[in-house]
């Protein structure tokens, strides 16, 4: 991925997050996408805390927005990798970083959230 896919990428989906629009979210990732998160044993009750689907997802992220009617993500950094993204951001839950791993189509195929906890 070219510095500049990477920071369009990263613009666009900070923007999304902070518009609150599930449906731009998640226009984002491939329909049998997978996410892993910390946040997803909390919040899920799901011990593996890994979710897979948009379905499935979207109903853990539709809760989050739900959950912190607040939520803003300021992005810090974009670290490219070979057919990754790493985004570093402030939110909800402090110094962040996500991981994306895309497929073939250009969408993200996994995703794995770290958080300062």
């Amino acid at each position: 991925m070219e510095k500049h896919q990477a920071q369009a990428f990263a613009q666009e989906w900070v923007a999304a997050w902070n518009a609150r629009d599930l449906g731009r979210i998640l226009s984002h990732y491939e329909d049998d996408f997978e996410m892993s998160s910390p946040a997803i044993v909390k919040l899920m009750g799901e011990p593996s805390g890994t979710l897979k689907g948009k379905e499935k997802i979207g109903e853990y992220w539709a809760g989050a927005l739900e959950k912190y009617p607040h939520l803003r993500f300021e992005l810090r950094h974009v670290l490219r990798g070979a057919g990754s993204v790493t985004l570093i951001y402030d939110g909800v839950l402090g110094l962040s970083a996500e991981v994306f791993h895309f497929g073939p189509a250009g969408k993200v195929a996994q995703a794995f959230a770290h958080y300062d906890l």
